[in-house]
């Protein structure tokens, strides 16, 4: 349930608010908008909702109908805005990721963030450890990857972004990567997501294979849930009959969350087509519908790439392309970081 406080609620009604509902057994979120505090009560047994509305301070108390709390725009009306490395993802705000598949090599790594940097990315991208569904295939380097990667963006003064497969990982992801992400298909491991929830660094969650809207919001719920608000989703394509793209992306996502959730959308026109030449078209489309975000692939030499060549731009495509951004996004009300 959601408890409303009253315009100009004091600190004292909060706190004896929040002590209330955790006796009861609940765990307390608390949401401090710009008129109005909400309080998410979240777990617990039924009770009398009007034994909390004659609490002083607290205005209404409404039930939540959909699986979803802490996500939802109910509990929070105003839009998440995610901070990293002078980036943001929010709001008014377009943020920008940019990176190869996964990491080769220093060399191949640091001529990729050079190129970049030049093109004014701040967040790079890369795999240490790969989920492949063939187990022949590229695996990642690993930690060792993970030291790459950081090494480079250290060097060009950018921050991280890779994804994380497993609990055990998540103490090495916390020391080398700035935005831990879940893949496409560990949008389910609620185990990892819960774990995700203890972390204070942001996590960006991609959408499942075949996942619905709300299956993506109650994935992103356990992180919240967890006390982890530093939570934003990424859109990188689904499953549909369609053989001619690698998969269908779902640009509808993009007003659907938005009304439904406070929190960010990013699109990766990149695994949601899997091809070069379908992923500036995505992206521009993409920002024309309002994302929060692009999260794309480039690599300094597509051609001789170890993972996903096809689907990743040349420096000189995306430089090209990050032109074009800056020009559309003013047009939706959106500013290019």
């Amino acid at each position: 349930m959601l408890i409303i406080m009253r315009q100009g609620a004091n600190k004292n009604e909060i706190e004896k608010v929040k002590l209330f509902i955790e006796k009861k057994g609940f765990d307390a979120h608390i949401s401090i908008g710009e008129l109005q505090t909400v309080i998410g009560a979240v777990g617990g047994k039924i009770m009398d909702p009007r034994d909390i509305e004659l609490l002083d301070g607290v205005s209404e108390v409404i039930k939540i109908t959909s699986s979803y709390k802490l996500v939802s725009r109910i509990f929070q009306a105003e839009d998440t805005i995610v901070t990293v490395n002078g980036i943001k993802f929010g709001g008014n705000n377009l943020g920008l990721i940019a990176g190869p598949c996964t990491v080769e090599s220093y060399e191949q790594m640091d001529k990729t963030a050079a190129a970049l940097k030049k093109s004014g990315v701040k967040i790079i991208r890369g795999g240490a450890f790969k989920p492949r569904t063939s187990p022949y295939a590229f695996q990642g380097l690993g930690e060792e990857g993970l030291e790459i990667i950081r090494a480079v963006a250290d060097k060009h003064k950018m921050a991280v972004t890779s994804e994380v497969m497993e609990i055990s990982q998540i103490p090495l992801f916390e020391k080398y990567v700035d935005i831990l992400q879940v893949g496409a298909r560990n949008m389910q491991n609620f185990n990892l997501l819960r774990e995700l929830g203890q972390t204070r660094k942001p996590v960006m969650i991609k959408r499942g294979l075949s996942a619905t809207f709300e299956e993506w919001l109650m994935s992103a719920e356990y992180i919240m849930a967890g006390g982890n608000r530093e939570v934003m989703l990424c859109e990188r394509g689904i499953r549909t009959f369609e053989r001619i793209t690698r998969n269908t992306l779902d640009l509808s996502a993009i007003p659907v969350i938005k009304k439904l959730s406070h929190l960010p959308i990013l699109i990766d026109p990149s695994h949601g087509t899997g091809l070069r030449d379908k992923v500036v078209p995505m992206s521009r489309a993409s920002v024309a519908a309002g994302c929060d975000g692009l999260i794309i692939e480039v690599h300094h030499d597509p051609d001789s790439a170890v993972c996903d060549g096809a689907q990743s731009l040349y420096p000189e495509q995306y430089d090209e392309l990050y032109h074009d951004i800056k020009k559309i996004a003013p047009i939706v009300g959106k500013k290019v970081f």
